[in-house]
C-alpha cells in the first residue's frame, strides 16, 4: 500500500505541473485511504504537501515570466488571511461529534470528507466542461477588485477546511476577473496556492505532533511529479487531459460520499 501511496504522490505533482491544479484533489484521499491518516489531520498534511510542491513548481513559471505578481498579491492576501484563520480557529472549534441521524453519527472526520467530496464533484464539473475559446488581446489588465477579494476569501476558507489548494477555482477567476492569459494564470495560481497552503499549515494548533517522516516522503515524491508534469506540459496539452481527469475526480467524489455514509 505504501508503494501505491507514493505512486499517487507522484501523480499529485504531475497534475499540478501539467494542468496547474488537481493535486490537492488527490492528496487527501491518498493520505486517508492509503496511509491511514485521520481526515482532520490529513487536511493539514495536505496543505503542506500541496504548498511545498506548488512552491517548487513556481520556479519554472517565474523563469519564463509567467507569474503576475500584482494579481497574486491582490488575490492572495484575502485568501491567505482566510485560510490561516480557518485552520487556527474554525477547524479546532468543530466538535468531534456533529450530530446523530438514527444510528449514524456524523463525526468531524466524516464531515471533513463529505465537504471534500462535494468540492471534488464541483471541481470535476469545471474540468469536464468545455472551455470557451478566448481571443488573446494586448489590452491592459483590469481588475474586478470586489469579486477578486471575495473569491480569494472564499477559496481560502475552503482551503483551510478541506486542505485543497483550489486551483480549479483560482485559475478561472484569474482568467475572467483579472484578464490573464491561461499559462500566466496557471503560474500565478501556483504562487497563490503555495503561499496560502503553507501559511495555513503553519496555523495548525497541533504543529508539534506532525508526522514529518510521512510529510517529507510524500512531498518528495510529489516534487518529483511536478518536474515530470512540467516536462510533459511541453509535449502534451494539459487542457486535453483535464476532462479525463475530471471524470476520475467525479467518480472519486461519489465513492467518498458512499464510503463515508453507507459503508
Amino acid at each position: 500500500m505504501e508503494i501505491l501511496g507514493y505512486l499517487f504522490s507522484i501523480a499529485i505533482g504531475v497534475s499540478l505541473g501539467l494542468i496547474g491544479g488537481g493535486g490537492s484533489i488527490l492528496t487527501l484521499p491518498v493520505l486517508v485511504y492509503i496511509f491511514g491518516v485521520g481526515a482532520t489531520t490529513a487536511t493539514g498534511y495536505s496543505l503542506f504537501i500541496v504548498g511545498i510542491t506548488s512552491a517548487v513548481g513556481t520556479a519554472n513559471y517565474f523563469k519564463n515570466g509567467l507569474v503576475n505578481v500584482k494579481t497574486a498579491i491582490i488575490f492572495g492576501i484575502p485568501s491567505i488571511i482566510a485560510v490561516f484563520l480557518t485552520r487556527a480557529f474554525i477547524v479546532p472549534a468543530i466538535p468531534a461529534e456533529i450530530t446523530r441521524i438514527g444510528n449514524f453519527i456524523v463525526t468531524k472526520n466524516i464531515l471533513m470528507m463529505l465537504l471534500f467530496a462535494i468540492l471534488m464533484i464541483a471541481a470535476s464539473y469545471s474540468m469536464i466542461k468545455k472551455d470557451k475559446k478566448t481571443v488573446a488581446t494586448n489590452s491592459l489588465q483590469s481588475f474586478n477588485y470586489p469579486l477578486i477579494l471575495i473569491e480569494g476569501a472564499v477559496v481560502g476558507m475552503l482551503t483551510g477546511l478541506v486542505g485543497a489548494g483550489g486551483g480549479f477555482l483560482i485559475i478561472p477567476a484569474l482568467v475572467v476577473l483579472s484578464k490573464l492569459p491561461m499559462k500566466e494564470a496557471v503560474g500565478t495560481s501556483l504562487v497563490i496556492i503555495a503561499a496560502k497552503s503553507l501559511i495555513g499549515f503553519f496555523g495548525e494548533a497541533n504543529f508539534a505532533s506532525m508526522d514529518w517522516v510521512l510529510l517529507s516522503s510524500v512531498s518528495a515524491f510529489a516534487i518529483v511529479g511536478i518536474f515530470i508534469g512540467a516536462r510533459l506540459s511541453k509535449k502534451i496539452d494539459g487542457a486535453k487531459l483535464k476532462p479525463a481527469f475530471g471524470w476520475f475526480v467525479l467518480v472519486m467524489g461519489i465513492y467518498i460520499i458512499i464510503k463515508e455514509t453507507l459503508m
